[in-house]
């Protein structure tokens, strides 16, 4: 802040500025103390200058919004979350969010950062500005996240920390995975050195990390975590100091078991513990919510309703250090403001972010207008177009029947891709895919002219009868996936990703079925919500018309670059065996 910015902020808390807006007549649920009481909130500016009797702060021209019959709660606050998975663009993430109550998100804005750069991530977060929506963001700890290394467009590590940690936006690194600290990954442990001459908070990713495990993951000075299966796992990262994130994503569902260290395991202390979604769709936030529904969920669970807001404001403001800037409604802190009816079932009435009106009754007040786009997020795909032969994975010897590896996934859960050992028949010296025994091709082609990599492997639990599907929004490489039946329809879907810089498409017998444009990287649209959500449905739906059994099928084949998880991912090197950090051949027999 500027010096005379800070001089006028002090006179206006000493009621020499007059107030820009007043908030009366509310009961506010103040999460610092643990209290409800009536209260009254001065805003000057985008901050707040005073809390309880603000009279003499009223002037002439002073906006007064009447909150009477309403509480008065903080801004909420995504403690970690992909923004670009969402498929939204910033502006378009705003649309959805800020009408339910979300003013903050902190993001590791990784996706469009492998894919463009740091300005990239800089086009991102200046876009935020014109937005009611506040972007805090956490330099990833190194990328890609993937082992061993893939193909990116962009390659962030210990010189581009140095270059950011100064940004004002930085509170630290971001998904700190934990395999790059059990590796003692050279780049990660200098970003961690980096981070702590910083004296940034080091952000975590840890997986099932237990036991001696956990104990020397925690010796990198990482303290938070996002990522507990069980409720068990997160009690062990609680008591040993660190501070816990409920996740509750559109499709990963762990707010329920987590939340059994409140509703049953009777923990004593509630304020390290946060809340976020990590990966969320518009169609699963204007059915369900965002953090507003996590809030509903966690009181139906027996959750007092002042502790499920603290978890979605001050809690995680406090872990991420950011607390002397949002997270309360207290003098001094940004003016972000819900005015809530029923704080129990807490759905808001009207939304106040960075000092102004922006949202009544479920909707913005202003249009919101997208920036101008450069091209650099406009011009990502560096390829040439893919024929049906470079989808076609030849059998190692003259056999008419091979035994072959296939990444297996299941409807009970996203993140686990187990092993399964089928027999493919071979025809003309090519092993095929089988969708009688529900095994299909599964491809990744790297986009980014520096290898046109495109392994074949074999993918099942898809059920998919007929043609194929393919994204290039596929974190957190952002290369592009295929799975399919048939290596033309394969080819026809890849292709035409390629040529639209970038989308989600479903094709089947030479043509195409479907298609979601993603043009910004080929991983986000500028597309109204309600737009991209009947857009995801409608996917969706043409995959299921083709077989797929999943629940939501694209989103299934979103996260199958991530090694992070187990036991099988693949990316643009191969088949990965995540537990083993190695490429497998998918041809059991091969050596």
């Amino acid at each position: 802040m500027k010096l005379s910015d800070l001089r006028e902020f002090i006179r206006a808390g000493r009621a020499e500025y007059k107030a820009t807006l007043i908030v009366s007549g509310g009961t506010l649920v103040n999460v610092a103390s643990g209290e409800i009481y009536p209260a009254d909130v001065a805003v000057y500016k985008d901050r707040i200058v005073a809390v309880g009797h603000v009279s003499e702060y009223r002037g002439p021209e002073t906006e007064m919004i009447d909150a009477t019959g309403h509480f008065l709660c903080p801004g909420l606050i995504d403690g970690h979350l992909h923004v670009e998975c969402s498929k939204m663009s910033v502006t378009s993430f705003a649309k959805a969010v800020v009408p339910l109550g979300t003013t903050s998100i902190v993001s590791g804005l990784d996706q469009i950062l492998v894919v463009s750069g740091l300005e990239g991530a800089r086009e991102f977060l200046d876009e935020a500005k014109g937005t009611p929506l506040k972007i805090f963001w956490g330099a990833p700890c190194k990328t890609p996240y993937t082992l061993p290394r893939s193909n990116v467009g962009y390659y962030f590590g210990p010189d581009d920390h140095r270059a950011t940690h100064s940004w004002p936006e930085c509170v630290g690194i971001w998904e700190t995975v934990r395999e790059f600290v059990d590796t003692m990954d050279e780049h990660v442990l200098q970003a961690v050195e980096i981070a702590e001459k910083s004296r940034l908070p080091i952000l975590g990713c840890s997986p099932m990390c237990r036991g001696n495990r956990l104990n020397s993951y925690l010796q990198a000075g990482v303290r938070s975590d996002h990522e507990s299966y069980t409720a068990d796992e997160m009690l062990e990262k609680l008591r040993k100091g660190m501070h816990v994130v409920i996740r509750e994503s559109s499709i990963s569902h762990f707010l329920e078991e987590n939340l059994r260290i409140v509703t049953e395991m009777g923990i004593g202390a509630t304020n390290r513990i946060s809340f976020c979604t990590d990966d969320v769709v518009a169609s699963d936030i204007l059915g369900r919510g965002h953090l507003d529904n996590m809030i509903r969920m966690a009181v139906t669970m027996g959750v007092p309703p002042l502790t499920a807001i603290q978890m979605a404001t001050i809690n995680g403001a406090e872990a991420l250090r950011i607390g002397q800037k949002v997270g309360s409604i207290s003098p001094g802190l940004a003016a972000d403001i819900l005015l809530v009816k029923d704080i129990g079932d807490f759905r808001v009435s009207a939304v106040i972010a960075k000092g102004r009106l922006a949202a009544r009754d479920g909707r913005l007040v202003d249009d919101l207008t997208p920036p101008a786009r450069s091209t650099l997020v406009t011009d990502t795909f560096k390829l040439a177009p893919v024929s049906r032969e470079d989808l076609l994975v030849r059998a190692p010897e003259a056999v008419d029947k091979a035994p072959v590896l296939t990444i297996a996934v299941t409807p009970e859960q996203i993140f686990v891709r187990r092993q399964r050992d089928v027999v493919l028949p071979v025809r003309d010296g090519y092993v095929e895919a089988d969708p009688s025994q529900d095994v299909q091709y599964l491809t990744v082609v790297e986009r980014y002219g520096r290898t046109s990599n495109r392994p074949v492997a074999f993918a099942s639990g898809f059920g998919l009868r007929s043609g194929a599907l393919a994204t290039s929004a596929a974190p957190d490489d952002n290369n592009i996936v295929c799975l399919g039946t048939n290596p033309d329809d394969m080819a026809l879907a890849i292709n035409h990703i390629v040529e639209n810089n970038g989308g989600q498409v479903v094709t089947d017998g030479g043509r195409i079925v479907s298609f979601l444009p993603l043009p910004i990287g080929g991983i986000v649209s500028d597309l109204e919500p309600s737009d991209m959500a009947k857009k995801e449905l409608e996917l969706d739906d043409a995959a299921r018309a083709l077989g797929c059994t999943l629940p939501w099928p694209f989103m299934y084949m979103f996260v199958l670059q991530i090694t992070a998880i187990p036991d099988f991912a693949i990316t643009d090197l191969g088949l990965i065996d995540c537990v083993n950090l190695k490429v497998v051949n998918p041809l059991k027999q091969a050596s």
